[in-house]
């Protein structure tokens, strides 16, 4: 377990609170570690790992797609085990209820006074880390319900509402939507996800590598390497990392050039976008950024870690349209021409 300096955060003010500097060795050293501890099980996908390491320390939630056997889930809970941290994973299933997931009351009688009471009882929700697998086998109504208390982070039964633990992770796994017997989720329910992680399949010398693990001796165990309070130090950190008006610029031009209805839109996507993205997409790409500098070592924030984090963070915040799909066009594939289109170093122009 790493080592923090004794309970202090960078906002404390006080003379032994650590500095700006040192919270960012810290953090760069902590991904570092995690990525060493999961790559003893998880082969390769240090991108995807890094992703969502980055929704981890801004307070957010990633939800990973990619096909069955892709170690979508064994990369989630190996990477659960590196976090000190309470952990549940819910298997997402047709015939899932909502007090399934959140929890319900039961009723109990007092041993005392004899008295029959409501008592609650918590769900597989409250865990610090909860991995939704398969997220989109389940019918809207319990999707609702999950995806509330990922904004919320609290869930009300009974007229009764329940804090979530601190701090509270959902990393969720889907698979592709023309799978059978899967429920979309709504555009506004994945904007929920600070990140969209297309999990893809490994190369030729990784797939190898997985050979010879998965037939041979047992993989070692990853070690823990932080726990709540240091996550949440780093949090906090993240917030502190310095963003220049020329950053901020640069991300607003990206996701104003997805609206095809306003000035601001590149002819590319008024032709072949339905809908743009919203001012969450903003705040995600800062926020993520600021991530992805930190865990890099960076003191602050460059218009090269809003291009690093933006084809996650905008890939389902955008809706392409019939020419696009007839087309063959991606949100990706749009994504892509918007950042070749939008040079870093003329974000002020």
């Amino acid at each position: 377990m790493i080592a923090l300096s004794p309970n202090t955060t960078p906002e404390d003010g006080n003379e032994n609170a650590p500095s700006h500097i040192e919270a960012i060795e810290f953090s760069r050293k902590a991904y570092s570690l995690i990525q060493a501890e999961v790559g003893k099980v998880v082969i390769g996908q240090s991108s995807v790992i890094e992703e969502i390491l980055i929704a981890i320390f801004t307070r957010s939630h990633a939800l990973l797609v990619g096909v069955p056997g892709l170690a979508k889930t064994l990369m989630i809970s190996t990477l659960a085990q590196t976090l000190q941290m309470s952990f549940k994973r819910i298997q997402f299933t047709p015939d899932l209820m909502p007090s399934d997931i959140t929890g319900t009351e039961v009723i109990y009688q007092d041993p005392a006074s004899g008295e029959k009471l409501f008592k609650f009882m918590p769900g597989p929700l409250f865990a610090n880390i909860v991995l939704a697998d398969e997220i989109n086998r389940t019918p809207p109504k319990t999707q609702a319900a999950m995806l509330e208390a990922m904004q919320e982070r609290r869930v009300t039964v009974g007229g009764t509402t329940h804090k979530l633990p601190t701090p509270f992770f959902v990393l969720a796994t889907q698979n592709p939507l023309e799978q059978e017997g899967t429920y979309p989720l709504p555009e506004a329910q994945l904007d929920r996800f600070m990140f969209l992680i297309n999990v893809g399949y490994p190369s030729i010398e990784d797939e190898l590598q997985v050979m010879r693990m998965g037939t041979g001796l047992t993989p070692e165990v990853p070690q823990p390497v932080l726990n709540g309070d240091e996550i949440i130090y780093i949090q906090e950190a993240v917030k502190l990392i310095p963003v220049s008006e020329h950053v901020y610029r640069y991300a607003q031009k990206i996701v104003g050039s997805t609206r095809p209805k306003e000035l601001q839109a590149l002819p590319y996507c008024k032709k072949y976008l339905g809908f743009g993205a919203g001012p969450r997409a903003s705040l995600g790409l800062i926020m993520a950024a600021k991530a992805h500098a930190m865990i890099n070592g960076q003191a602050f924030v460059s218009a090269a870690n809003v291009n690093a984090v933006a084809l996650s963070v905008m890939r389902h915040r955008i809706a392409v349209n019939f020419s696009a799909q007839s087309e063959g066009i991606t949100t990706d594939d749009v994504v892509r021409h918007i950042l070749q289109e939008t040079p870093q170093n003329e974000a002020l122009d």
